[in-house]
Protein backbone atom coordinates (compact mmCIF):
# COMPACT_ATOMS: atom_id res chain seq x y z
CA UNK A 1 0.00 0.00 0.00
CA UNK A 2 1.48 3.28 -1.09
CA UNK A 3 1.40 6.40 1.05
CA UNK A 4 -0.94 9.17 -0.14
CA UNK A 5 0.78 11.81 -2.21
CA UNK A 6 1.04 15.22 -0.59
CA UNK A 7 -0.83 18.08 -2.16
CA UNK A 8 1.49 20.17 -4.32
CA UNK A 9 0.43 23.73 -5.02
CA UNK A 10 1.31 24.80 -8.59
CA UNK A 11 4.20 27.31 -8.59
CA UNK A 12 2.27 29.65 -10.89
CA UNK A 13 -0.48 29.86 -8.27
CA UNK A 14 2.10 30.63 -5.57
CA UNK A 15 3.50 33.50 -7.66
CA UNK A 16 0.06 34.92 -8.39
CA UNK A 17 -0.96 34.78 -4.71
CA UNK A 18 2.28 36.61 -3.85
CA UNK A 19 1.35 39.41 -6.27
CA UNK A 20 -2.18 39.58 -4.86
CA UNK A 21 -0.79 39.81 -1.32
CA UNK A 22 1.58 42.66 -2.19
CA UNK A 23 -0.89 44.82 -4.07
CA UNK A 24 -3.83 44.33 -1.71
CA UNK A 25 -1.46 45.05 1.18
CA UNK A 26 -0.50 48.31 -0.53
CA UNK A 27 -4.16 49.15 -1.05
CA UNK A 28 -4.92 48.55 2.63
CA UNK A 29 -2.01 50.81 3.56
CA UNK A 30 -3.40 53.45 1.18
CA UNK A 31 -6.76 53.30 2.94
CA UNK A 32 -4.99 54.39 6.15
CA UNK A 33 -3.20 57.41 4.66
CA UNK A 34 -5.91 59.74 5.98
CA UNK A 35 -5.01 58.64 9.50
CA UNK A 36 -1.23 58.31 9.43
CA UNK A 37 -0.15 59.96 6.15
CA UNK A 38 1.85 58.26 3.38
CA UNK A 39 5.25 58.74 5.02
CA UNK A 40 3.92 57.69 8.40
CA UNK A 41 2.52 54.59 6.74
CA UNK A 42 5.86 53.92 5.07
CA UNK A 43 7.70 54.33 8.38
CA UNK A 44 5.35 51.95 10.20
CA UNK A 45 5.41 49.40 7.42
CA UNK A 46 9.21 49.43 7.02
CA UNK A 47 9.90 49.32 10.77
CA UNK A 48 7.54 46.43 11.40
CA UNK A 49 8.69 44.56 8.28
CA UNK A 50 12.33 44.93 9.36
CA UNK A 51 11.51 43.70 12.86
CA UNK A 52 9.58 40.68 11.58
CA UNK A 53 12.18 39.75 8.97
CA UNK A 54 15.12 40.07 11.36
CA UNK A 55 13.29 38.05 14.01
CA UNK A 56 12.80 35.25 11.50
CA UNK A 57 16.13 35.45 9.64
CA UNK A 58 18.44 36.54 12.48
CA UNK A 59 21.05 37.98 10.10
CA UNK A 60 24.65 36.95 10.68
CA UNK A 61 26.98 39.81 9.81
CA UNK A 62 30.24 38.45 11.21
CA UNK A 63 32.88 38.39 8.51
CA UNK A 64 31.27 41.00 6.29
CA UNK A 65 33.83 43.24 4.62
CA UNK A 66 33.52 46.90 3.70
CA UNK A 67 32.12 46.15 0.24
CA UNK A 68 29.43 43.93 1.69
CA UNK A 69 28.35 46.65 4.11
CA UNK A 70 28.38 49.20 1.29
CA UNK A 71 26.17 46.87 -0.74
CA UNK A 72 23.76 46.47 2.17
CA UNK A 73 23.51 50.24 2.58
CA UNK A 74 22.87 50.69 -1.15
CA UNK A 75 20.17 48.03 -0.94
CA UNK A 76 18.64 49.82 2.03
CA UNK A 77 18.63 53.14 0.17
CA UNK A 78 16.83 51.47 -2.72
CA UNK A 79 14.27 49.94 -0.38
CA UNK A 80 13.67 53.20 1.48
CA UNK A 81 13.31 55.26 -1.68
CA UNK A 82 10.97 52.96 -3.54
CA UNK A 83 8.73 52.32 -0.52
CA UNK A 84 8.44 55.93 0.61
CA UNK A 85 7.98 57.32 -2.89
CA UNK A 86 5.43 54.75 -4.03
CA UNK A 87 3.32 55.55 -0.96
CA UNK A 88 3.58 59.26 -1.74
CA UNK A 89 2.55 58.49 -5.32
CA UNK A 90 -0.40 56.33 -4.24
CA UNK A 91 -1.59 59.28 -2.15
CA UNK A 92 -1.94 61.39 -5.34
CA UNK A 93 -2.69 58.99 -8.20
CA UNK A 94 -4.54 55.65 -8.53
CA UNK A 95 -2.69 52.60 -7.23
CA UNK A 96 -2.77 50.84 -10.61
CA UNK A 97 -1.30 53.88 -12.36
CA UNK A 98 1.42 54.33 -9.73
CA UNK A 99 2.52 50.69 -9.92
CA UNK A 100 2.49 50.84 -13.72
CA UNK A 101 4.87 53.80 -13.76
CA UNK A 102 7.03 52.19 -11.07
CA UNK A 103 7.44 49.09 -13.24
CA UNK A 104 9.53 51.19 -15.63
CA UNK A 105 12.45 50.79 -13.22
CA UNK A 106 12.79 47.03 -13.70
CA UNK A 107 12.13 47.50 -17.41
CA UNK A 108 15.06 49.92 -17.66
CA UNK A 109 17.33 47.42 -15.90
CA UNK A 110 16.18 44.61 -18.20
CA UNK A 111 17.10 46.49 -21.38
CA UNK A 112 20.06 48.52 -20.07
CA UNK A 113 23.05 48.47 -22.39
CA UNK A 114 21.20 46.71 -25.16
CA UNK A 115 22.01 47.27 -28.82
CA UNK A 116 19.12 45.29 -30.20
CA UNK A 117 16.15 46.94 -31.88
CA UNK A 118 13.82 44.44 -30.23
CA UNK A 119 14.70 45.74 -26.78
CA UNK A 120 14.35 49.34 -27.94
CA UNK A 121 10.88 48.39 -29.14
CA UNK A 122 9.90 47.29 -25.63
CA UNK A 123 11.03 50.65 -24.23
CA UNK A 124 9.08 52.51 -26.92
CA UNK A 125 5.99 50.43 -26.18
CA UNK A 126 6.28 51.21 -22.47
CA UNK A 127 6.68 54.92 -23.27
CA UNK A 128 3.45 54.80 -25.29
CA UNK A 129 1.72 53.14 -22.35
CA UNK A 130 2.91 55.80 -19.92
CA UNK A 131 1.75 58.53 -22.31
CA UNK A 132 -1.70 56.91 -22.40
CA UNK A 133 -1.84 57.09 -18.60
CA UNK A 134 -2.26 60.85 -18.95
CA UNK A 135 -5.50 60.41 -20.89
CA UNK A 136 -7.74 60.43 -17.84
CA UNK A 137 -10.95 61.56 -19.51
CA UNK A 138 -12.38 64.43 -17.46
CA UNK A 139 -9.30 65.08 -15.28
CA UNK A 140 -5.62 65.04 -16.10
CA UNK A 141 -3.22 62.78 -14.27
CA UNK A 142 -1.55 64.47 -11.29
CA UNK A 143 1.91 65.38 -12.60
CA UNK A 144 3.57 65.42 -9.19
CA UNK A 145 2.18 61.98 -8.40
CA UNK A 146 3.44 60.64 -11.72
CA UNK A 147 6.91 62.11 -11.14
CA UNK A 148 7.05 60.66 -7.63
CA UNK A 149 6.12 57.24 -9.03
CA UNK A 150 8.93 57.66 -11.57
CA UNK A 151 11.26 58.35 -8.65
CA UNK A 152 10.10 55.10 -7.06
CA UNK A 153 10.92 53.37 -10.36
CA UNK A 154 14.47 54.75 -10.21
CA UNK A 155 14.94 53.45 -6.65
CA UNK A 156 13.50 50.08 -7.70
CA UNK A 157 16.17 49.93 -10.40
CA UNK A 158 18.81 50.76 -7.77
CA UNK A 159 17.45 47.98 -5.58
CA UNK A 160 17.73 45.43 -8.39
CA UNK A 161 21.32 46.38 -9.22
CA UNK A 162 22.37 46.50 -5.56
CA UNK A 163 20.64 43.18 -4.89
CA UNK A 164 22.44 41.48 -7.77
CA UNK A 165 25.83 42.75 -6.62
CA UNK A 166 25.25 41.94 -2.97
CA UNK A 167 23.89 38.44 -3.56
CA UNK A 168 27.21 36.58 -3.85
CA UNK A 169 28.58 38.41 -0.79
CA UNK A 170 25.76 38.01 1.73
CA UNK A 171 24.53 34.58 2.75
CA UNK A 172 20.86 33.82 2.09
CA UNK A 173 18.64 36.75 3.02
CA UNK A 174 20.96 38.05 5.74
CA UNK A 175 21.79 41.07 3.59
CA UNK A 176 18.14 41.80 2.96
CA UNK A 177 17.34 41.67 6.66
CA UNK A 178 19.99 44.27 7.52
CA UNK A 179 19.04 46.35 4.46
CA UNK A 180 15.46 46.47 5.75
CA UNK A 181 16.77 47.93 9.01
CA UNK A 182 18.75 50.53 7.05
CA UNK A 183 15.63 51.39 5.05
CA UNK A 184 13.53 51.75 8.20
CA UNK A 185 16.12 54.10 9.72
CA UNK A 186 16.18 56.21 6.55
CA UNK A 187 12.39 56.53 6.35
CA UNK A 188 11.87 57.12 10.08
CA UNK A 189 12.95 60.81 10.17
CA UNK A 190 10.32 61.64 7.54
CA UNK A 191 7.42 59.61 8.90
CA UNK A 192 8.11 58.77 12.54
CA UNK A 193 6.37 61.86 13.92
CA UNK A 194 3.13 61.18 12.06
CA UNK A 195 3.34 57.46 12.83
CA UNK A 196 3.93 57.93 16.57
CA UNK A 197 1.14 60.50 16.83
CA UNK A 198 -1.34 58.28 15.01
CA UNK A 199 -0.42 55.17 17.01
CA UNK A 200 -0.72 57.12 20.28
CA UNK A 201 -4.30 58.01 19.35
CA UNK A 202 -5.16 54.55 18.01
CA UNK A 203 -2.79 51.71 19.02
CA UNK A 204 -4.71 49.30 16.80
CA UNK A 205 -2.78 50.85 13.90
CA UNK A 206 0.22 48.77 14.98
CA UNK A 207 -1.76 45.60 14.33
CA UNK A 208 -3.04 46.97 11.03
CA UNK A 209 0.44 47.78 9.75
CA UNK A 210 1.85 44.54 11.11
CA UNK A 211 -0.69 42.92 8.82
CA UNK A 212 0.42 45.16 5.96
CA UNK A 213 4.06 44.27 6.63
CA UNK A 214 3.22 40.57 6.57
CA UNK A 215 1.15 40.91 3.39
CA UNK A 216 3.79 42.94 1.55
CA UNK A 217 6.90 41.18 2.88
CA UNK A 218 6.65 37.88 4.74
CA UNK A 219 3.97 36.19 2.62
CA UNK A 220 5.37 37.26 -0.79
CA UNK A 221 8.96 36.36 0.17
CA UNK A 222 7.92 32.87 1.26
CA UNK A 223 5.65 32.21 -1.72
CA UNK A 224 8.12 33.60 -4.28
CA UNK A 225 10.91 31.51 -2.77
CA UNK A 226 8.81 28.35 -3.05
CA UNK A 227 7.64 29.23 -6.56
CA UNK A 228 11.15 29.92 -7.86
CA UNK A 229 12.31 26.50 -6.69
CA UNK A 230 9.88 24.87 -9.13
CA UNK A 231 9.53 27.25 -12.08
CA UNK A 232 11.87 29.01 -14.56
CA UNK A 233 12.81 32.54 -13.54
CA UNK A 234 11.73 33.74 -17.00
CA UNK A 235 8.18 32.59 -16.29
CA UNK A 236 8.32 34.19 -12.85
CA UNK A 237 9.46 37.47 -14.39
CA UNK A 238 6.58 37.46 -16.86
CA UNK A 239 4.09 36.71 -14.08
CA UNK A 240 5.52 39.60 -12.05
CA UNK A 241 4.47 41.91 -14.87
CA UNK A 242 0.88 41.28 -13.78
CA UNK A 243 1.50 43.63 -10.85
CA UNK A 244 -0.13 46.73 -12.40
CA UNK A 245 -3.30 44.83 -13.31
CA UNK A 246 -3.59 43.39 -9.80
CA UNK A 247 -2.86 46.84 -8.36
CA UNK A 248 -5.68 48.32 -10.46
CA UNK A 249 -8.02 45.61 -9.15
CA UNK A 250 -6.93 46.24 -5.54
CA UNK A 251 -7.38 49.98 -6.02
CA UNK A 252 -10.90 49.42 -7.30
CA UNK A 253 -11.96 47.01 -4.54
CA UNK A 254 -10.23 48.56 -1.52
CA UNK A 255 -9.94 52.24 -2.46
CA UNK A 256 -12.83 52.63 -4.91
CA UNK A 257 -10.50 53.92 -7.64
CA UNK A 258 -11.97 53.83 -11.14
CA UNK A 259 -9.66 53.99 -14.17
CA UNK A 260 -10.53 55.36 -17.58
CA UNK A 261 -10.51 53.03 -20.61
CA UNK A 262 -7.33 54.74 -21.85
CA UNK A 263 -5.59 54.08 -18.54
CA UNK A 264 -6.64 50.42 -18.57
CA UNK A 265 -5.21 50.10 -22.09
CA UNK A 266 -2.04 51.84 -20.90
CA UNK A 267 -1.60 49.35 -18.06
CA UNK A 268 -1.93 46.44 -20.48
CA UNK A 269 0.59 48.05 -22.87
CA UNK A 270 3.20 48.57 -20.13
CA UNK A 271 2.64 45.04 -18.83
CA UNK A 272 3.18 43.67 -22.34
CA UNK A 273 6.38 45.71 -22.72
CA UNK A 274 7.76 44.42 -19.42
CA UNK A 275 6.82 40.82 -20.15
CA UNK A 276 8.45 41.10 -23.58
CA UNK A 277 11.58 42.60 -22.07
CA UNK A 278 11.78 39.72 -19.57
CA UNK A 279 11.53 37.09 -22.29
CA UNK A 280 13.97 38.96 -24.53
CA UNK A 281 16.48 39.48 -21.72
CA UNK A 282 16.33 35.81 -20.75
CA UNK A 283 16.84 34.59 -24.31
CA UNK A 284 19.78 36.96 -24.75
CA UNK A 285 21.49 35.75 -21.58
CA UNK A 286 20.92 32.14 -22.58
CA UNK A 287 22.61 32.71 -25.94
CA UNK A 288 25.56 34.49 -24.35
CA UNK A 289 26.24 31.66 -21.91
CA UNK A 290 24.09 28.58 -22.12
CA UNK A 291 26.34 26.52 -19.87
CA UNK A 292 27.27 28.87 -17.03
CA UNK A 293 24.82 28.91 -14.09
CA UNK A 294 23.48 32.29 -12.93
CA UNK A 295 25.14 33.90 -9.94
CA UNK A 296 23.20 33.44 -6.70
CA UNK A 297 21.25 36.63 -6.19
CA UNK A 298 19.35 37.86 -3.21
CA UNK A 299 15.58 37.54 -2.78
CA UNK A 300 14.07 37.76 -6.20
CA UNK A 301 16.87 39.33 -8.21
CA UNK A 302 17.15 36.18 -10.24
CA UNK A 303 18.38 35.75 -13.76
CA UNK A 304 15.49 36.54 -16.04
CA UNK A 305 13.40 38.17 -13.31
CA UNK A 306 13.26 41.91 -13.83
CA UNK A 307 11.48 42.60 -10.56
CA UNK A 308 14.04 41.45 -7.99
CA UNK A 309 12.59 43.67 -5.31
CA UNK A 310 11.28 44.05 -1.85
CA UNK A 311 7.59 43.26 -2.18
CA UNK A 312 6.34 46.71 -1.48
CA UNK A 313 5.43 47.33 -5.02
Amino acid sequence: MTAPRSLTVPPVLLAVVAILSVQFGNAIAGSLFSVVGPLGAAALRMTLAAAILCAVVRPRVRGWDRRTWAGVVALGVGLAGMNALIYLAIDRIPLGVAVTIELLGPLAVAVAGTRRWRDVTWVALAAIGVALLGLDGEAQLDLVGALVAAGAAAFWALYIVASARLGPRARGVDGLGVAMVVAALLVAPWGASAAIGAVALDPILLLAFAGVAIMTSAIPYALEFLALKRMPTRVFGVLSSLGPAVAALAGLIVLGQDLSPAQLVAIVVVMAACAGAVASSRSRSMRISSSAPPAPLIDGAHDGDITGRDSAS
